[in-house]
């Protein structure tokens, strides 16, 4: 209802947009108005958002603000300016920014009797993670439709809607689902000329690509680049940063189908943090809300402004993506069965998933000769970091074939734990229409042809992957690329991977 009104509106509006407005002393022309509200949204932008000057923001957004979110809920000025500095501006070492899509800013003019007295914006834009010594890391996009009004010949910032916030990598991925007509047809595989093309036109060295074909491994193939002169080869190594997550959330599963583990039993009778000890909320935490994504934590601790870990919110009452949350189960685990979680992922999922080239943290068994180095969106080269510790939530490095062996792995969860499976790649929190969470799962649904779409993504400086599973066809890819400029990549090979053989051979 809310985009029908919007297109009604914009219908309304637009049949005055080559009329010349005149108010106060300024006068604009459909095309004056255009530039000079483009050049307020990045001035507003810029020292609001991105440079945290408080003061101007509070002198440039009304105190009659009305800010609707589709993720935070609504704001009034107070509630806005306090989120503001809490979220956006506490850490500068780790501060958002925000960029508008090129091209995406429309603005239409409001008027009543004949004199300009507003106008509205709609646009898309970027959110970027800044941190010193590091390129820019895309972390999501969004659209908005602000309502600017005039006051003398200056403007302020009424009311906002902040929708349709994505994950680049699933924004690009739901083209796959989406584009499927028919899950039994063989899946098509672009040319290496195609995808070696589009690597340098976009500067990223590597890209590795992992087909499953109704369960079965179809191909396996690396294209780019190690280094220059270098071709990296089939079991290049890879770092896949949050595609950790669905191992531990299979590894998770695993040990409650063995029962020796409960998805419902309290996490505190194995570990409390000491930055929770004094809050009773610790009490509420399971190994389902871990999965789900509804521990109340914050993605990070360092992301608070004391740097402590702490609840946001109450354990199960809504869905936040926390790397916090597997950690704290990691050590829950580890305590429990008196084994590291590199113990227990060999013993439950690796060594059966028949997984030999994949490690949580650097060792001496890592052949740094065959890992892809990572880097940023101009092509050049990040530093090294060796991590020496499991993470639960991030770090992992693996091959193609590695990885493309684990989801055929969970694919076989459907005969030794069908009850699981299906909380697995069912949605169990839902976000939005047709999506939400399953267990260790993003969940996409409401295809035609009935399929549902399991999608997990990762990204950190110079890392960009993504592994997706359609369990009813039993068709899946596992995608790794080592270069921050990915996006484009992703937006013209995924929808070319579902194609049909005929299709493809027609094109």
């Amino acid at each position: 209802m809310l985009k029908l009104t919007l297109s009604l509106l914009t219908a309304a509006v637009f049949s005055l947009c080559f009329k010349t407005a005149k108010a106060g002393q300024t006068s604009y022309t459909a095309e004056s108005l255009h530039q000079a509200l483009s050049q307020k949204d990045a001035e507003f932008f810029e020292r609001g958002f991105n440079q945290c000057d408080l003061a101007y923001l509070d002198a440039n957004v009304s105190a009659k603000l009305k800010f609707y979110h589709d993720r935070a809920g609504f704001q009034d000025k107070a509630l806005f300016m306090q989120s503001v500095r809490q979220n956006l501006c506490s850490d500068p070492a780790h501060k958002p920014i925000r960029k508008l899509t090129a091209g995406s800013l429309r603005t239409f003019p409001l008027y009543q009797d004949q004199q300009l007295y507003g106008a509205i914006q709609q646009g898309e834009h970027e959110f970027y993670l800044r941190e010193p010594g590091k390129a820019d890391r895309l972390t999501g996009t969004a659209r908005f439709t602000s309502v600017w009004l005039k006051q003398g010949d200056d403007w302020q910032l009424n009311d906002v809607l902040s929708y349709d916030h994505q994950d680049p990598v699933i924004r690009a991925a739901e083209t796959v689902a989406t584009s499927t007509t028919n899950s039994k047809n063989n899946i098509a595989e672009p040319s290496a000329s195609f995808i070696e093309g589009l690597l340098k036109q976009h500067q990223v060295p590597a890209l590795g690509l992992g087909i499953i074909n109704q369960g079965k491994l179809q191909s396996v193939r690396v294209y780019g680049e190690l280094q220059q002169g270098v071709p990296a080869p089939a079991n290049t190594l890879f770092k896949v940063a949050s595609l950790t997550k669905p191992i531990v959330s299979l590894l998770t599963l695993r040990l409650v189908a063995a029962g020796k583990f409960n998805l419902d039993e309290p996490l505190a009778r194995y570990w409390v943090d000491p930055d929770l000890k004094t809050d009773p909320r610790h009490l509420l935490l399971t190994p389902r809300l871990v999965l789900t994504h509804q521990s109340g934590f914050a993605n990070w601790r360092y992301l608070e402004p004391n740097k402590k870990l702490q609840f946001q919110f109450q354990p199960g009452t809504r869905h936040q993506y926390s790397g916090e949350g597997f950690e704290y189960l990691r050590k829950a685990l580890e305590a429990k069965f008196g084994l590291k979680l590199e113990q227990l992922a060999e013993q439950y999922v690796f060594k059966p998933a028949g997984m030999k080239d994949t490690h949580f943290y650097w060792t001496p068994a890592v052949d740094e000769q065959r890992y892809a180095r990572n880097h940023d969106a101009k092509g050049q080269l990040l530093p090294l970091e060796k991590h020496s510790t499991a993470n639960a939530a991030a770090n992992l490095l693996t091959t193609v074939e590695d990885y493309s062996k684990f989801l055929l792995f969970v694919l076989t969860q459907q005969q030794t734990m069908p009850a699981l499976y299906q909380q697995m790649q069912s949605i169990q929190v839902p976000l939005k229409a047709n999506n939400g969470v399953g267990l260790g799962w993003e969940i996409f649904s409401g295809f035609s042809t009935g399929e549902a779409l399991m999608l997990h993504t990762g990204k950190d400086p110079g890392v960009s992957t993504a592994a997706m599973l359609f369990p009813q066809s039993g068709n899946g890819y596992v995608i790794f690329m080592n270069g921050d400029n990915s996006m484009p990549v992703l937006e013209q090979l995924l929808p070319q991977l579902y194609l049909g053989a005929e299709l493809w051979q027609r094109k």
